[in-house]
């Protein structure tokens, strides 16, 4: 009996190592298509601008790229456009971020509530998300114009006696009028990711907070609050990112004018890179765009974290 349960022994080792081998083998071929399209379009892009930064590559360009050291980025600093579109940008990043975070917080609270119609409600917040920010906006367009739906409401309101402008015509008014449609597009979008953070909540500790007499203020502040703190940290991580991004309602809406009062660092690299063919100084602000979205990505999930 021994001897036999000594030779079972490698077998049943044997089989063990197979299967393992086995899980292996599977596991990397279900993670091979994620990892090569994360090489194609993340690694592969960002070692190529990390290299083109420093040369005085063209796009289109009889002559060879030659290594120019840190010229791009010299130049780069004493760009007074590249200063505009960063204070754009850091403005654009500093009212949406809180405003639409707010705004989709104070939504989700409302629709959390079990009453009839609200999952219709739901609905109907989130169908900008799923509409095309292209088609959003030159929907927006059109209502920005001077003779625009926007400024009929406002002569009606006001029984004509105030006049519309062309609000994406005016420096004072462009981005103003940029964030308040991005703000309408994006809130559906995490006004779900805060619903599905309510629900996490365990109604156990409102039952126990409403045992002990508390406010609604008080519910938010020591149950709900709390409890959204995963779910804060990456609706602010995410509203920031898609903020610094801003891309597409510039180049639909007013092509970074008018003055450049709507010019952004992502439209500016892109303008450069394409339009002008200087593809180097493009990869340039890329990669000073990158290490300022990284860091702030990083201060930001630091003082959101879990305090112990």
């Amino acid at each position: 009996m021994t001897a036999a349960l000594a030779r079972l022994r490698p077998v049943r080792r044997t089989r063990r190592t197979s299967a393992r081998r086995r899980e292996s083998l599977t596991a990397l071929g279900m993670a091979t298509p994620a990892v090569v399209l994360l090489i194609v379009f993340v690694v592969v892009p960002l070692v190529l601008t990390f290299a083109l930064a420093f040369t005085d590559a063209r796009l289109v360009s009889p002559t060879p790229a030659r290594f120019v050291g840190l010229r791009n980025f010299t130049r780069l600093f004493e760009d007074p456009v590249f200063f505009k579109s960063l204070r754009n940008t850091v403005y654009f990043t500093a009212v949406v971020v809180p405003l639409q975070a707010g705004l989709a917080l104070v939504l989700a609270l409302l629709v959390n509530a079990k009453v009839r119609g609200v999952n219709f409600v739901r609905t109907v917040y989130f169908l900008p998300v799923v509409t095309s920010m292209v088609v959003v906006s030159l929907l927006w367009t059109f209502l920005y114009r001077q003779d625009g739906l926007v400024n009929h409401v406002i002569s009606a309101l006001t029984l004509g006696h105030v006049e519309g402008r062309d609000w994406l015509g005016d420096p004072a008014t462009a981005m103003p009028a940029i964030i308040l449609m991005s703000v309408w597009q994006g809130v559906g979008f995490h006004m779900i990711i805060w619903l599905a953070g309510l629900q996490t909540i365990p109604a156990e500790l409102y039952e126990a907070a409403d045992l002990d007499g508390a406010t609604r203020w008080h519910r938010f502040r020591h149950v709900t609050w709390p409890g959204l703190r995963a779910t804060r940290t990456f609706v602010l991580v995410t509203i920031t990112i898609q903020a610094f991004g801003l891309f597409t309602q510039i180049n639909v809406m007013t092509e970074g004018g008018p003055l450049d009062s709507t010019t952004t660092v992502v439209y500016q690299a892109v303008r450069t890179g394409y339009e002008q063919q200087q593809t180097a100084y493009a990869a340039a602000i890329s990669l000073v765009f990158f290490v300022l979205v990284l860091t702030v990505s990083l201060v930001q999930r630091f003082l959101t974290r879990e305090k112990d």
